[in-house]
């Protein structure tokens, strides 16, 4: 039988190994979101091309579509290109609060826009809740923005 004492872990250690990791996924979201983005003004272009190229349309019976169709896609490409960057913005500044360990709220509202995008960014807001919701990692927020405020305090 093995009488060895268990191993101690320093929490402080894996908490930090853990943010750590949570911060390098936030970035690779908002990198994701770049590449959708790219992927986006090609679609527009490709789309425009198709629709506004009569030679596409002179054997079809009906004719090329109305031209309020693509512009209600227009539509579509804004509001995606609003949200792929609103959410690569945030992912990408929700990494920055996680590597200074500031903002803890604004990254768990992230993680909760994150759950939305299905299933990598599902992953990335279930286990950056787990890991924010650990005692441990609250207690190194709450002593890190402590720390903070008394540094400000030293410097007026």
């Amino acid at each position: 039988m093995n009488n060895l004492p268990p191993l101690l872990r320093d929490q402080r250690k894996v908490d930090a190994d853990h943010l750590r990791l949570l911060g390098i996924f936030h970035f690779v979201i908002a990198g994701l979101a770049v590449l959708g983005l790219g992927f986006l003004c090609l679609h527009y272009a490709f789309m425009q091309a198709i629709l506004n190229n009569p030679e596409v349309w002179k054997n079809q019976k009906g004719g090329p579509p109305p031209e309020q169709l693509f512009s209600i896609f227009k539509w579509f490409y804004l509001v995606g290109g609003i949200f792929l960057v609103g959410g690569g913005l945030m992912n990408l500044l929700s990494g920055l609060f996680l590597r200074k360990r500031k903002c803890r709220t604004f990254s768990l509202i992230v993680a909760g826009i994150n759950c939305i995008q299905i299933p990598l960014g599902t992953v990335l807001g279930v286990f950056t809740f787990l890991v924010l919701f650990r005692e441990s990692v609250v207690e190194a927020y709450e002593v890190s923005t402590s720390g903070a405020a008394t540094d400000n305090k030293v410097r007026l």
